[in-house]
């Protein structure tokens, strides 16, 4: 006998052929980004990550770069509880309030059970599940061994924000991320897929790097971004930022995503998917916050605070021997100009506009530049 429970917005491909319903607030356009996976209440698993094919290395032509936090001790008791938060929250429906009920509902779950009896048998014979087999005793072995015990703060949106219903800042992610972010002293790294921060957010990191934290930024390059909307909003963020000293880094297309390999997604486009941060390589944050509008005003959002030296240089250090060879670093040139530097296999390229992207991408996302964006960051 043993429980999973899991918060995630998008299930789909591989690991699961049913979108995962647990709010309908489609009508206002708001969603429920909450991602946790917690079993037995004894192990759980918090980020950004969304169960489909191309975020597990499963996808012959997507492979996203995630990150999560895998957690045992009084965490997981937190998580479990937020998930009843959500579960017995009033907009948290059974699934007969969205579809017919079954005129025969006990053959129907016979028909069901046999046919996810099938697709397990059939995703047991494929070369992904080869792949898994191979490595899983090793992760397992390596994720054991490196388990550490740090202090921890469990950050979340109460589900009365899906309702748009005002909150206090102990129902919000915002305030606690804030407060983090405002104690920089020394040196701030984002990692956020989808980065759009608007006029406020544009200030708030503007003053940081004045006040002598080295900001960097880690975004997705047009190319290799899955939201072409998401890329029109960022795009005149990055002009403001760089001349108020920020580095930004933007992830190439050809990135290389750990694990892709072991499903020949190696030649597949990449796109970075890790929501995360760290303070003065003293404190960490993982979890599902994009800073963009929608996390912050529309989405319900989770993830959790580590203040652990050791885990945050280890993440400083691993983004930093990548942004070189992975990602291209924006500069603005003698006449202003966006530029873009891209180094690999040791060989510098100036790109003078938007690298790898096709003109119909880029005529998007210009296009997408004209949509109003809120934002309270």
């Amino acid at each position: 006998n043993f429980e999973i429970r899991v918060f995630n917005p998008f299930s789909r491909g591989l690991f699961g052929r049913v979108r995962s319903v647990v709010t309908d607030l489609r009508r206002i356009n708001r969603r429920m980004h909450t991602k946790t996976f917690t079993a037995d209440n004894q192990v759980t698993v918090i980020g950004g990550r969304n169960i489909a094919d191309e975020y597990f290395g499963a996808h012959r032509n997507e492979k996203f770069g995630d990150l999560d936090v895998l957690a045992v001790g009084s965490m997981v008791s937190g998580v479990s509880g937020l998930f009843d938060l959500f579960w017995n929250h009033s907009t948290a429906l059974p699934v007969p309030a969205f579809i017919r009920a079954a005129d025969d509902p006990v053959n129907d779950l016979q028909q069901v059970r046999e046919l996810l009896k099938q697709h397990r048998e059939n995703v047991k014979h494929t070369e992904y599940a080869d792949a898994v087999r191979e490595t899983t005793q090793q992760a397992i072995d390596r994720q054991i061994g490196e388990l550490r015990w740090a202090p921890y703060t469990l950050v979340f949106d109460s589900p009365d924000k899906g309702l748009g219903i005002t909150l206090n800042s102990s129902q919000t992610i915002t305030a606690p991320l804030l407060k983090s972010l405002d104690a920089a002293q020394t040196e701030l790294i984002v990692l956020s897929p989808y980065f759009v921060p608007r006029t406020r957010g544009i200030e708030f990191f503007k003053k940081l790097q004045a006040r002598g934290v080295n900001v960097t930024i880690v975004t997705n390059s047009l190319a290799a971004n899955n939201h072409a909307a998401v890329h029109g909003g960022y795009a005149p963020s990055r002009k403001p930022l760089l001349r108020g000293g920020i580095k930004i880094y933007e992830v190439r297309p050809d990135a290389v995503v750990e694990g892709s390999e072991l499903f020949a997604a190696s030649g597949a486009r990449a796109t970075m998917h890790t929501k995360a941060y760290v303070v003065d390589q003293q404190e960490l944050f993982i979890g599902s916050f994009n800073f963009d509008p929608r996390s912050i005003n529309l989405n319900t959002e989770s993830g959790v605070l580590i203040r652990s030296a050791a885990l945050s240089r280890r993440f400083h250090d691993n983004i930093m021997s990548r942004v070189e060879e992975h990602c291209f670093e924006l500069f603005l040139d003698e006449k202003q100009r966006l530029r873009w530097r891209g180094v690999h296999d040791g060989k510098e390229t100036i790109y003078t506009k938007e690298p790898f992207s096709t003109w119909p991408q880029r005529m998007l996302a210009g296009l997408m530049r004209l949509l109003p964006f809120k934002s309270q960051l």
